[in-house]
């Protein structure tokens, strides 16, 4: 019997020759996380089991990434609780400003390929990119981890993607996963794994990758694989990751669907205001204004996404009432982008830069309000009215290039149409 990547790496964690979907198993899990939105409840679950309880502890990393910097007592006080169990019980910390828990995971050589990862955060998928089981789960599961080194998982179906072809300039794997949900619908991938193959996920960089499974979350599915190569063994090797054990789909596997995609084909997408799978090219909706800008988020805040901006506003400056703003994914990449000078190429042309985290793209910090009517395009992954903190404003997505095009035109703007939106982006 075939088998996909995900019903492998299920078996093979569960000691069991074989697995079909729909089965229910109980499978070890390689590493943990848990981010400080949703820490109350896990640390409350994981103290039933004391002080010696938690042997599965050294192999979790708690993250403060939401609440960052924390904009009330009570999140503090939730960073002190995180602190202290950490110091406590020997798991792995990354404090405020460190970065986004889907960024940081990978950057710090936690996981490798064929692992199970799982985290209290539905964008736990973007593991995926590295050849890895990555799902969200809650706070109780969480703590049976601690407890257990285990969790039980029913085992999903699986859709298979290929995209054949190439991504033209200006089109990255943004306007991949916007595509997806326009087809699809939000949701229309419920508790099912996709695979993501084919000539244009090979051209990617990892940076495109990531936003490919990372999406999968807002398609309802339980996980998003992509197959590991040399670019995944590179990458992960340099971080100091542990041996790989890559997994790759049987050829003769049993899908519950196959999607073909010519890649070469798709043009930049978005989302139109309130619904994520309100997809629209943006050529079509060209006319639409705009008035703020964002850069970030776990989906689209990585270094070369900070480049498609930087490649756009290099000598220029925002069109005139414009606000953009730029929340880097992880402190390694705003160094990385100070390094590189991206940052001074974009605050001369009037964007602001934030300090790595979450707060930005779920309103937490209040650091991005829109006014009554103002309209927002975000490089984030969710537009639902009053995501950004006033339901009377509208947000749209797009990727990092159409985010900017827009903001040097003050409509939305196909990047391909500027000077500097065709940047190719690193393989």
């Amino acid at each position: 019997m075939s088998h996909t990547i995900v019903e492998k790496i299920l078996a093979e964690h569960s000691g069991i020759a074989t697995v079909a979907p729909g089965d229910i198993v109980v499978a070890k899990v390689d590493f943990a996380m848990v981010h400080d939105a949703r820490a109350a409840n896990a640390l409350k679950q994981m103290q039933r089991f004391g002080e010696k309880g938690l042997p599965f502890a050294k192999r979790m990393a708690l993250v403060l990434d939401h609440y960052s910097p924390p904009p009330h007592a009570e999140a503090a006080n939730a960073h002190i609780a995180m602190r202290h169990f950490a110091d406590a019980h020997g798991a792995i910390l990354y404090d405020v400003g460190d970065g986004i828990c889907h960024q940081v995971l990978p950057e710090g050589g936690h996981f490798t390929c064929g692992d199970i990862v799982v985290g209290t955060d539905t964008h736990s998928t973007t593991y995926g990119a590295f050849n890895v089981l990555g799902t969200g789960v809650e706070g109780t599961d969480i703590a049976a981890v601690m407890a257990t080194g285990k969790l039980w998982f029913r085992v999903p179906e699986t859709i298979r993607v290929d995209l054949r072809g190439n991504l033209q300039p200006g089109v990255w794997a943004k306007d991949v996963t916007l595509t997806m949900l326009g087809r699809l619908g939000a949701e229309g991938a419920n508790y099912k794994a996709l695979e993501y193959a084919g000539e244009a996920v090979a051209a990617m960089g990892i940076d495109d990758r990531m936003t490919l499974a990372n999406h999968a979350a807002e398609l309802g599915a339980k996980a998003a694989l992509l197959e590991a190569d040399a670019k995944t063994l590179d990458w992960l090797h340099a971080r100091g990751a542990g041996k790989p054990r890559p997994v790759r789909a049987d050829a003769d596997a049993c899908y519950a669907d196959r999607i073909l995609i010519d890649a070469s084909a798709l043009a930049p997408q978005v989302s139109r205001a309130h619904h994520i799978d309100d997809v629209a090219s943006a050529v079509d909706v060209q006319e639409q204004r705009i008035d703020i800008a964002l850069i970030g988020t776990c989906t689209n805040g990585r270094l070369d996404d900070i480049r498609q901006a930087a490649a756009i506003l290099r000598g220029k400056k925002l069109a005139r009432g414009v606000r953009m703003i730029v929340t880097p994914a992880s402190r390694a990449i705003y160094l990385a982008a100070l390094q590189e000078g991206l940052f001074e190429i974009l605050t001369s042309a009037g964007a602001s830069v934030e300090a790595a985290g979450c707060g930005t793209c779920v309103n937490i910090t209040g650091h991005l309000i829109a006014g009554d009517g103002q309209v927002v395009i975000s490089s984030a992954n969710r537009n639902f009215r009053g995501r950004l903190g006033n339901p009377k404003a509208e947000i749209w997505i797009g990727s990092a290039a159409t985010v900017v095009a827009s903001a040097l035109t003050g409509r939305i703007t196909d990047p391909r149409h500027v000077a500097g939106g065709s940047w190719r982006g690193a393989a």
